[in-house]
This record gives structure tokens, C-alpha cells and sequence, in this order.
């Protein structure tokens, strides 16, 4: 539950990974690319979690000396890039959105992702306003910069508006700093491993498990 805030909340944007969509199909994805098997390139990920870094570093463990920006496009130029249905969805996103959007909230979807992943995002159709990834903005998160993006695609002062994640450093700890109110999910590995980490718990408004709290939230 949060602390009393008494600004109203107008927008409410929403990181991508593992906040509206599963990375399952990303990472056995990379897997099977790479040919090795996906338990242990979850265990990789899980591994770089605990340490904080990168998520792509599971990626250069399983093999040293990588260049993973030649990889996405050898993997589009063999048919095997990124895809994207409404299977990668969590259940509780189409419903969520729809009821902010009920509510009069400007709805809003940038995280960390492609460009590519920005326009399959945009193909299913999701009840938002925005749908915009750091690859389309050139700038990515935690930089101040893209959370000034943030800010003009949601129409709203900081302290109207809400930025919902998983991941303490690329969400929470940058989306405060830019004056945004913070919603933390306990969803994914970055979600559950830093749940009760003090310093998150401190910075975030709210701490939810699904995104059907964020209802509640709007009309309290």
C-alpha cells in the first residue's frame, strides 16, 4: 500500500518486460539460436539478476566475445527474429488497460525494447493511447532523457502520472528521480528477487503483485 499522494493521477505508463509481456519466448528464443539449452540460459539470467547486471550479459556468458547487435540481424535475416502474439500477454493486461481507459486514464506503454518489438506490440491491437519502445526513441532507459519522453507521451505533470515496472534500476529508481510516482510489480525475475529490497520499497508509491491493483489505486 502506498503512502497518502494527493495529485491526481491522470496517466499511467507501463514498462514492457515482464510487466505486459512474459519473456519466456525472448530467452528460449536466444536459446535455441545460441544451441544451448534454455534451462541453463534461465539460469544465466537468473544468475545475472542476483548480481545486477544486464540481462544481455546471460546472453555473453553462454558465449564469450558475442556481438549481439550482429546476432538480432542475423537472427531476422535467418527468419528467426523477434515475434510477438497475444500469448506473450500477462492475463491481467487487456482487461487493466481497458479499465484505466474506462477511467479516464491516459494510457501509456514505453520500456526498453526494439523497434520491431514496438510495432508488434502496436499490431495486437492493446487498449492504449501510446505504444513507444527506446529503440524507436533512440534513448533508453535508465537515462533522464527517456523519462522526459515519458513525460510528453503522457500528457501529464510527474506527479500525475504513474510508472509501472519490474526493475529497480532501469524503473523505480530512474522513474522517481524524474518526479514520476512509481507503481514496483512483483512480476519476473527483477520483480521478485527485489521486492523486499529496502531501498525499493522506499522509493516505490505502491508495490503490487497483479496489474489489476492499479484500478483500485486510480480510484482511491
Amino acid at each position: 500500500m502506498s503512502r497518502r499522494l494527493t495529485e491526481m493521477i491522470k496517466s499511467i505508463v507501463f514498462d514492457i518486460g515482464e510487466t505486459i509481456t512474459r519473456d519466456d519466448r525472448y530467452w528460449h528464443s536466444w536459446a535455441d539460436w545460441l544451441g544451448t539449452p534454455r534451462h541453463t540460459l534461465s539460469a544465466l539470467v537468473g544468475a545475472v539478476v542476483a548480481q545486477g547486471r544486464d540481462n544481455a550479459d546471460a546472453v555473453r556468458l553462454a558465449r564469450p566475445g558475442i556481438n549481439i547487435e550482429a546476432e538480432y540481424r542475423a537472427r531476422e535475416a535467418a527468419g528467426r527474429g523477434e515475434f510477438l502474439d497475444e500469448t506473450d500477454l500477462y492475463s491481467d493486461v487487456r482487461p487493466t488497460l481497458s479499465g484505466l481507459r474506462r477511467l479516464g486514464i491516459r494510457v501509456v506503454i514505453a520500456g526498453n525494447q526494439t523497434s520491431r518489438a514496438g510495432q508488434l506490440l502496436r499490431e495486437l491491437d492493446l487498449p492504449a493511447d501510446v505504444i513507444v519502445t527506446s529503440g524507436d526513441w533512440n534513448i533508453a532507459k535508465p537515462q533522464a532523457g527517456f523519462f522526459e519522453r515519458v513525460l510528453d507521451a503522457a500528457q501529464a505533470a510527474p506527479g500525475e502520472t504513474v510508472y509501472v515496472g519490474d526493475h529497480p534500476a532501469n524503473d523505480v529508481f530512474p522513474a522517481k528521480a524524474a518526479g514520476l510516482r512509481v507503481a514496483h510489480i512483483r512480476r519476473g525475475p527483477w520483480g521478485y528477487l527485489w521486492a523486499d529490497d529496502p531501498a525499493v520499497k522506499t522509493a516505490a508509491d505502491w508495490r503490487i503483485e497483479s496489474l489489476a491493483q492499479l484500478i483500485s489505486i486510480v480510484q482511491e
